[in-house]
């Protein structure tokens, strides 16, 4: 049985296909390299550049290798690029999803795991948010992933195929082993963009809002170590594989921290002060969403190893400093 990995290349894919290796699957990995690199893909897995809409190339590349399970990460994250160019998004995240979970029905395919976000629940109504919450997305990127969402529900049910479907917070951090990690220039995540500035790499960061209605008035939200990411996607996997039904579960810690709070945590680990400057509001970003990941915990076994929001930074700093050498060729 072989796993493929959609957007393999990627920041959370490439952990996902680390973590597939170590348990001793086979690993196909379909990448177009879009903000991917094919140095993130270990040797071991196999590396298909393409797009996910090319049915053709990912059918015959899924019957080669006799693929049972597809987990698909491949798709475009920004919240606020989503609010510029939904048109995008909506190719990219909800119309390529529907050509790749036809593809996955069509070459019989069983087993279908979702990079979904929290997203798709806008600012919840309480706190922590459940998964039978109301889902009222406020960008084009949770929309569009709350379609695919739709989609797989909808596919489930006429095809002999079982999903799950993982609702991510803010994913952070690297492997602890420094084999992979965000890499993906000009990404906005906050403790990437904060470590990026700690190390140098950037003159300054910004702070996007301080007058929501939260203690210190910058945005809170649940930030989840990648490779407790990567961990409930593989128990997920051998969940599906036993017979388990479909399933929509939030990927959290159920701790909510501030962007300021965030900022803090990384000049605490790094040791001294950076610049960072405030501006106003960005559109599309919820005020306060922190995860009730009791679902994902009781149905998949799983207990986060790395919850704790300095050990998140220190590996993410850690990281940053490994890129530093390998792209200065030290």
């Amino acid at each position: 049985m072989t796993v493929l990995v959609t957007g393999g290349a990627g920041y959370i894919g490439s952990h996902m296909v680390w973590k597939l290796l170590d348990e001793g699957e086979e690993v196909v990995v379909v990448d177009r390299l879009s903000t991917g690199f094919d140095w993130a893909v270990p040797a071991e897995a196999e590396l298909v550049v393409a797009d996910i809409g090319d049915q053709n190339l990912v059918e015959e590349t899924i019957r080669r290798r006799g693929v049972d399970a597809i987990i698909h990460f491949a798709g475009s994250i920004i919240v606020p690029e989503s609010v510029a160019d939904p048109l995008a998004y909506y190719l990219n995240n909800t119309a390529k999803s529907r050509a790749l979970i036809e593809s996955a029905v069509r070459t019989g395919v069983k087993h279908f795991i979702f990079s979904s976000t929290a997203a798709v629940y806008g600012t919840p109504e309480n706190s922590p948010v459940a998964e039978d919450a109301r889902t009222l997305p406020e960008s084009p990127y949770g929309t569009s992933k709350l379609m695919t969402e739709l989609m797989l529900r909808d596919a489930a049910a006429a095809h002999d195929i079982r999903y799950t479907a993982l609702r991510y917070f803010n994913v952070a951090g690297a492997d602890p082993k420094k084999r992979t990690g965000q890499s993906t220039k000009g990404a906005t995540h906050l403790i990437k963009v904060a470590s990026e500035t700690a190390t140098g790499k950037r003159d300054f960061m910004e702070v996007f809002g301080t007058d929501y209605s939260t203690p210190d008035g910058t945005c809170v939200r649940d930030y989840i170590h990648v490779s407790d990411l990567a961990e409930a996607h593989y128990l997920a996997l051998q969940r599906l594989r036993a017979g388990g039904e479909s399933i929509v579960a939030n990927c959290g810690y159920g701790r909510g921290y501030s962007v300021l709070e965030v900022i803090d945590a990384v000049k605490r680990v790094v040791g001294h002060d950076f610049e960072v400057r405030r501006r106003g509001r960005r559109p599309g970003d919820a005020v306060a969403v922190v995860a009730d990941s009791s679902r994902a915990r009781r149905e998949f076994g799983w207990s986060p190893r790395y919850d704790d929001l300095e050990l998140i930074v220190t590996h993410a700093v850690e990281w940053e400093e490994a890129l530093k050498r390998r792209n200065s060729g030290a």
